[in-house]
Order: structure tokens, then sequence, then C-alpha cells
């Protein structure tokens, strides 16, 4: 039962060809940087192994080279399963040139797959991606033209519908722990997080498969405290302790932070919340208004980031529990090349039990991009003409959460504006309108959401839409915005206006605290 401890090489070495290769991973967090080089250099001088599966979870990588890009060689790749490739340019390159069979997956499903496989389920059922460009009647995942095998179906449970995910066999897993005892007891002390390498070598272990570790450190057995010990011996074939400091950092450019992995707690003051007023902090802002004393929410990546900020500056903080899907609850969370953790986390889970949450109704708010818009409120953030960007986690949240806030600029590509006497100024408008006459990939169905009786806000520093029955609809403005001129004109079709239209509040638009508190 004693795993091999040996080098990349020998280790790596058991790969074969039409492998599938799962990977551990949040985007730059807990990425087992030396194993995925390594397989890159032995392709590169071998030739081998050709025509894998590649399959993770989160988005991985660096946007640049590293992570899952070392992986993206014709030849080496036959196709790609995944949540996400806004990170991995290489692989989309592939992908748009159909050089690769490709499918995007809502984020929760394929966490919860890994946990299904190895307790030897047929796969995922579940609501997550109806009436979007994952349900089969749609798109069914599929990102080109040579991907043809249809992995997810439509079926009816006692009158309802429901998508299943069919169940894959998997091969081989490359994850990066931290230390290993000589039993190939694994702890992941040091990582961000967690994200699903439990699940992940249950199945592939479960699936006759090899488990392959790459470690900081080998240590005695006996010497890691059991509640600590996140992979069991049982499940490793291979260790592999990596010495090279850029092949094994926390995350990409950060040697290691204790408090990015919870093992000591800073002062928050550290971290200042305050951000000039300006087109982001706007919509943070009008955002933050709709929080409400104990809420639990999300936080997607960019504008909506700064709503945490804005709680902070204006100290309601309290009043919400922010989590992250890749597993932490409570704290700071964070951006950048640390996004996926947490400072002074309450809790970290592992990310098929936070999509449980979410896709069970316990978020009671998120707060996601807004990239584009229709006139039915559908929403797309996930692909963008030849660029498969993927919707991570943005379906399984924002199809459950009890109220969805997107938020956003109105246009995009050269926006500018100006804030003066309490009036939002428009000083060059947008190259590209976000609100179009139809998306061009349902990520969020507007449909589905008027169906469940889903509260949903399109906020940008301009406006705020709502989606009711007859469509999306406008229900505020900014001071000193033109109806006509600066939002009906700037839109591919006409909204539904309110007949209680009304100005977005004032105190947005003042250079002070607004006193949510």
């Amino acid at each position: 039962m004693i795993p091999k401890f040996t080098n990349l090489k020998e280790a790596l070495s058991v790969i074969k060809d039409r492998d599938v290769v799962v990977t551990s991973g949040f985007i730059g967090c807990s990425n087992p940087e030396a194993l995925e080089a390594g397989l890159e250099k032995r392709f590169k001088e071998t030739n081998s192994p050709r025509d894998l599966t590649l399959f993770y979870v989160a988005g991985q990588s660096d946007g640049d080279c590293k992570c899952v890009n070392h992986l993206a060689h014709e030849g080496l790749l036959k196709k790609v399963i995944a949540g996400h490739f806004n990170k991995a340019p290489k692989l989309m390159d592939l992908m748009t040139s159909n050089k690769i069979e490709g499918y995007n997956v809502p984020q929760g499903a394929l966490a919860q797959m890994l946990r299904n496989v190895a307790g030897k389920k047929v796969g995922v059922i579940t609501h997550v991606g109806l009436n979007t460009f994952a349900d089969p009647r749609i798109e069914g995942s599929k990102v080109n033209e040579i991907t043809t095998e249809d992995i997810v179906e439509l079926i009816n449970i006692n009158g309802e519908e429901r998508l299943f995910y069919k169940a894959m066999n998997f091969d081989i897993t490359l994850i990066k722990g931290n230390f290993s005892d000589e039993h190939g007891n694994i702890s992941m002390d040091m990582e961000v997080v967690p994200t699903e390498v439990l699940s992940i070598a249950q199945a592939v272990h479960n699936c006759g498969g090899k488990v392959i570790m790459q470690v900081n450190k080998i240590v005695k057995s006996g010497s890691l405290d059991p509640k600590h010990v996140k992979i069991p011996g049982i499940y490793v074939d291979y260790v592999v302790e990596v010495h090279e400091p850029s092949l094994k950092e926390q995350a990409y450019g950060i040697d290691y932070e204790p408090e990015l992995a919870g093992n000591i707690r800073i002062a928050e003051k550290s971290y200042d919340a305050y951000i000039p007023l300006n087109t982001k902090k706007i919509i943070a802002r009008r955002g933050a208004m709709e929080i409400k004393p104990n809420m639990v929410g999300n936080l997607g990546i960019g504008v909506p980031e700064l709503v945490s900020n804005i709680a902070a500056e204006e100290n309601i903080k309290d009043h919400i529990v922010l989590t992250v899907e890749s597993g932490p609850i409570g704290g700071i969370p964070q951006s950048g090349p640390r996004f996926g953790g947490a400072i002074n986390a309450d809790a970290l889970i592992d990310q098929p039990y936070q999509f449980d949450f979410y896709e069970g109704g316990g978020l009671d708010i998120c707060y996601l991009g807004l990239a584009q818009a229709d006139s039915h409120g559908n929403l797309n953030v996930s692909k963008f003409g030849t660029r498969i960007a993927g919707c991570g986690g943005f379906i399984s949240i924002s199809q459950n959460s009890k109220k969805v806030i997107f938020c956003g600029t109105f246009t995009a590509k050269g926006l500018k504006i100006k804030v003066e006497d309490g009036k939002l100024i428009i000083l060059e408008e947008g190259q590209v309108k976000k609100f179009k006459k139809d998306v061009e990939q349902i990520t969020f169905s507007g449909d589905y959401a008027i169906n469940i009786g889903q509260p949903v806000l399109y906020v940008t520093e301009r406006c705020v839409f709502e989606l009711k029955k007859d469509g999306l609809t406008l229900i505020e403005f900014a001071p000193g915005v033109d109806l006509q001129k600066d939002i009906l004109n700037q839109m591919e079709f006409t909204p539904i206006i309110d007949k209680n239209l009304k100005m977005m509040d004032s105190r947005i638009f003042l250079d002070q605290v607004m006193g949510l508190k």
C-alpha cells in the first residue's frame, strides 16, 4: 500500500496514449506546475503520450504559458473537458482552430462528477445548465465543430426536466500537495485551497488509475497530524518531491504567505478598502445597496470583487458572509493570482461541497460580471467570437442564488466618465455595446429565472435594469445622464421602461461614505 517515491521522469512515464488525465488547482493557486511542465517536456522529447483527454474543474493557469497551457500541444491532446478557459489561451487556440475537441461544462457539475465517479454513480443529474448553452437543446456544452459526442442528456424525472452529465473513467491525476509522509499520506497545510483533490484522488484510484503527487517535502511517518491529511496514502501511487522554487509556488508569483493558507490571521486594516470614485466603484456601490443583514454571498471576478471593498468602506461587511466557489467561507476574498483564496477565512471546505451548498439555494445573493445582455434577460460571459472564455461557476451560482446582481459597465472598450457635482458625465462612449439584440451564447437564462421567480438586477454606472415577466426593464438612471442619448441609443434593442422610473441614489455619485450602515 506504500506509494513509490520517485522522480518526475519515472512518475510521468506511466501516462499512456489516450489516457484521461485530471489536474487539480484553481486559477493561479495550488497547481501541480512541476508535473504539468514535466509532461510537456516528455512529449517534446519523445512525441508521447498522445491523444490524451484533459479534465479539470475550475479555471487554471496564468493566462500565458503555465499550468494546463503546458499541455496545449497538437498530438498530445485530443480532447478537453473543463469549466473555464480564460487563463488558458493556448488551449483556446487549439479548440477554436478545431485541432482538439472541447467541452465547457458548469464547474459545479464537474466537481460533483469527480465525487460521483469515486462512488461509481452513473454521473451527475442536476437542474444546473437548463436553458443555457450546456442544455443539449442548445449546444450541449460543445465548443467547436469537431466535437460531436453527446456528454449531457436532457431527462425527465417525476415530471421535471433535468440534465444528465454522463460519468467518465479517469486514468491519471496530477495533484499538488505540501507534505507527504513515508506512507504517502498528503497534507495541504500550505496551499491556498484544497479544491477538489480528495474527490479526484478517490475517483482516479477507484477507476484503477494512477494518482501522481507533487509535494514540497517528504517527512517521517507519524509526523503529520491526521486531521491535516487531505489525501490518505492508500489512494496514492507516486510521490515526487519538487525542489525548484518556481515549480512549487503557493500561487503564481508567491512562494508562500501563511495568511493565504489560513495558518495565521492578520489585521484586516492592512488591506485598504478605499478605492477612488470611478466607474467600477459607482457600479459596486449600487450593488452593495442590495446587501441586507445576515446574508451569505458570492463575488465573481472583476467589478463584483469591489463589492467587498464597499462593504468594508461602509462598515457593513459584518452584514454579509462572503464565500468563494473554491472553498473559502468568510474572511476577505482575494483577487489577481490569489483569486480563489481568502484572508482570515472562517472555514475552507472542498469545492464539491461548496457547490452542493450553492446549488441547494444556500446563497442569499451573488454578484457576477456583465459582458453581454439581451432583451430577454439572457447573459453571456462565456464566448465572444472565437474566444472561448468558459462559464466557470457562473451557471451553478447564478441559477441558484436567491438574488442575482450582474455588475458591469454599460459599454466597453474606451468608455470614459467623470463625476461632477453629483452627476455622471459621459466623456467618451465605449466602442462596444453590451446590451445586444441577441447574446452570442446563453450563460444565464432569463426565461429560467422568470420561471423560478428569481429576482435579477443588471447594474451599470449609468442605469439599472430589472428582469421582469415581460423582459429587461429599465428602473433607474444616473443623475446627469440623458435617457435617449446615453442609454437608449447605446443599446441594440429598446428595453421596457418602468412607469416608476427613478434616479439612482444620489449618494452613489458623491466622493464620501454613503452611510449604508
